[in-house]
């Protein structure tokens, strides 16, 4: 039976609610010249996830229904294998490669994105437009680690270009377990006030390392998710207090939604951006009880059909508004899958045969195709119609494309690795990027079919994630049009290409 079968009764229930919730409306938008942009963020979902990217085991109806209303690329890039630094790639236009402090961050960690620079955000804000952030941010807030959680938290996303923000300030397994619109953290009570630390335990909550006993999921060893437990699962750092601030990890899928939805209804007569950061699949996996069991592959692939669904109820949304023909959804991931992550949820023990990465070698925290080769469909107003390309693309080039469509200059020295491209994200250009530099660790180079990664001393595999890293102390070159699986190494039979592209690193290491 397809995965998805056992959910239609319910899924049906639940459209035909919301659609009495969400009345159509005969006022849709007419400025075509300034579409709203929708940009749905996935968490560390592969390129093998999505059926509509050749996954058997899995079934996603509305991923695939967006890519058969769009345009579905097959050579799209995250900067980076790894979250924190695509997003900042993506707000900034600039490799995070070039900026130190771009690493996976705590979730008491400095904002790190500017804020007297453009971002994208920005671009929207001076083209006329209200800006939104809902889910993940995972950026860092305020000016330092040491922060009170009890007050105002700023800078954050509202300084770097965001008129609302709905957020979790990191990701899921870290503290604090705490959602925040604007600067505040939701549900404080004076007599209970947040203390979070990521060196030295604080308050008398339980630790997943001391009691493992009342742990709902079972953290993996050696991953460091056996700190505070909150809703009986394990997270890095430590928190106390704001007992009525934490969310229940069921609900945050849900709740994100909500908040979602009512921000595009209630801008439906103005252009608007808005950046919907899921939290699927990334760990912990706890989705809601209706998509518990539902997949065959464990708490992954349940979480996968909850972010299918919930992607789904955007769609139907936005045709509900009557704004399909002045809006357009691009849906992507923030780096490539993993499986063991740090918790024990069936992702491995249930796999089934799933490949998350398809046919890509490597995965989330590796500079093989499988860290940074992503799903990226674009569809709506003026995208080209159940196309599928194979442009080099990076999510890096929104802010310059973004800025070109809308005729809003970016400051000289300012996003400088962004490059436009909205032709090509609109399936009207085929021509993409003549090359793009991969981030994980060490640094690798895409142009044309050939893949150069760079001698390396870092480790060539992560037992703890079962990864394959990519480094080796020698250089590797890969015909990706004969071998798009990286498996073999031809840099010793095309030394002058290996020289090119060394050529081509060399110089923007030099920017």
């Amino acid at each position: 039976m397809n995965t998805s079968d056992t959910l239609k009764p319910w899924l049906k229930i639940a459209s035909i609610s919301f659609l009495l919730l969400a009345p159509v409306t005969g006022h849709a938008q007419q400025n075509t010249s300034k579409p709203n942009i929708i940009y749905i963020y996935a968490d560390d979902l592969g390129y093998g996830d999505v059926s509509a990217y050749g996954a058997g085991k899995l079934q996603t109806p509305n991923l695939d229904r967006l890519a058969a209303s769009g345009i579905r690329f097959t050579n799209a890039h995250t900067t980076s294998a790894t979250c924190t630094p695509s997003r900042y790639g993506l707000m900034t236009g600039i490799y995070p490669w070039r900026q130190q402090g771009t690493g996976v961050l705590p979730g008491d960690a400095k904002l790190i994105i500017p804020t007297d620079r453009i971002s994208l955000p920005k671009v929207f804000k001076q083209a006329g437009y209200h800006t939104a952030v809902v889910g993940k941010w995972h950026l860092g807030l305020g000016t330092q680690v040491k922060k009170d959680w009890n007050k105002d938290v700023k800078p954050g996303p509202n300084e770097v270009g965001f008129d609302y923000s709905f957020i979790f300030p990191a990701t899921a397994d870290r503290v604090p377990t705490v959602f925040m619109e604007n600067h505040r953290v939701l549900g404080l009570e004076e007599g209970d006030p947040i203390e979070v630390d990521y060196q030295h335990i604080v308050g008398n909550d339980p630790t997943g390392k001391e009691h493992p006993e009342l742990l709902k999921m079972q953290s993996s060893p050696e991953h460091g998710h056996n700190q505070t437990i909150v809703n009986g699962i394990g997270r890095i750092g430590y928190m106390s207090g704001g007992y009525r601030t934490r969310w229940v990890d069921e609900e945050v899928s849900t709740t994100f939604l909500s908040v979602a939805q009512d921000y595009i209804k209630k801008n439906k007569e103005n252009p608007f951006f808005l950046y919907f950061a899921l939290t699927e699949p990334h760990v912990p996996r706890m989705p809601a009880t209706i998509f518990k069991g539902k997949s065959g592959l464990g708490y992954r692939g349940d979480a996968i059909l909850q972010l299918d669904w919930t992607v789904g109820q955007i769609i139907d949304q936005v045709e509900a508004l009557g704004l399909a023909d002045n809006t357009i959804i691009i849906f992507s991931s923030d780096n490539g899958p993993v499986l063991d992550d740090g918790y024990q949820d069936g992702a491995v023990t249930q796999r089934n045969g799933h490949m998350p990465a398809g046919s890509l070698r490597g995965g989330k925290y590796s500079i093989f195709e499988g860290g940074t080769r992503v799903p990226f469909i674009v569809s709506g107003a003026g995208v080209a119609k159940g196309t599928t390309s194979d442009a080099l693309i990076c999510q890096i080039d929104l802010l310059a494309s973004i800025s070109n469509m809308l005729g809003q200059p970016i400051p000289k020295g300012e996003a400088f690795d962004s490059q436009a491209l909205w032709g090509t994200f609109l399936g009207k250009d085929k021509q993409g990027r003549s090359h793009l530099i991969e981030h994980a660790g060490s640094l690798g180079v895409i142009k044309g079919n050939w893949k150069y990664i760079e001698p390396s001393n870092g480790r060539a595999y992560a037992k703890l994630t079962d990864t394959e890293l990519g480094n080796a102390p020698n250089p590797q070159l890969y015909d990706l049009s004969k071998d798009i699986g990286e498996k073999n190494n031809v840099a010793a039979k095309h030394p002058e290409v290996v020289k090119e592209l060394a050529a081509v690193l060399a110089d923007e290491r030099s920017k």
